[in-house]
């Protein structure tokens, strides 16, 4: 249980830092309630998860396979993020709780999460390095493995868990006005993490 406990500590400090999809999760809060923003934040656990899958089992032609399509993917993540985050940005204000609440689905923004945390498959080299750390170097057994990945897990969704239903609280008080200014500070960041990826991306193409 030690390991699984350290798990959840690793899981937790990786969803926890402020990113795309901390903005996500709530800019989706903010506009469709809580519920929206769990579906969003579950789906970057659940790629999560994924990724700490291989890194435990240390499958080496997995991670050659994601390395090589490491520069597509992150573009098509730095993509993804402009839309949203001039989507984002041209949002009409809403006129009232439930015109906030409607379009979308909590699947589409549970598989628009994964699909965005999944454009970055470097992520699995860290969890290699963890995992081997947590396993005292040595390659873990089938048990150990599936305490490390339920931990990643279960510590990355309660703080999606957190931010979506305690933020959500404190940013239903927010008026008109308020949420705007969140929309519009959403969207720059967004479209700046977009611009950021792609100027780390580019130059390697350019390279190669």
């Amino acid at each position: 249980m030690t390991v699984f406990v350290e798990a959840v500590a690793i899981g937790l400090a990786i969803a926890a830092p402020v990113g795309p999809i901390g903005l996500l999760c709530i800019e989706r809060t903010l506009h469709h309630g809580p519920a929206r923003g769990l579906a969003t934040g579950l789906g970057a656990a659940t790629a999560d998860a994924v990724y700490a899958s291989l890194g435990a089992a240390g499958m080496g032609v997995v991670i050659g396979w994601l390395t090589a399509l490491a520069a597509p993917l992150a573009l098509t993540g730095s993509a993804l993020l402009l839309y949203l985050g001039i989507a984002t940005l041209r949002r009409p204000q809403a006129a009232g709780a439930a015109q906030a609440k409607e379009g979308g689905s909590l699947l589409g923004a549970y598989s628009s999460a994964l699909a965005l945390t999944l454009s970055n498959p470097m992520t699995i080299l860290s969890f290699i390095a963890v995992f081997a750390g947590l396993a005292g170097g040595h390659a873990p057994g089938n048990g150990e493995a599936l305490l490390m990945v339920l931990g990643v897990f279960s510590g990355s969704a309660v703080w999606w868990l957190l931010l979506a239903y305690g933020g959500g609280r404190l940013l239903s008080r927010l008026g008109g006005r308020g949420r705007r200014w969140v929309d519009r500070l959403c969207g720059l960041l967004l479209i700046g993490f977009a611009g950021l990826i792609a100027w780390r991306v580019l130059p390697t193409i350019v390279a190669f």
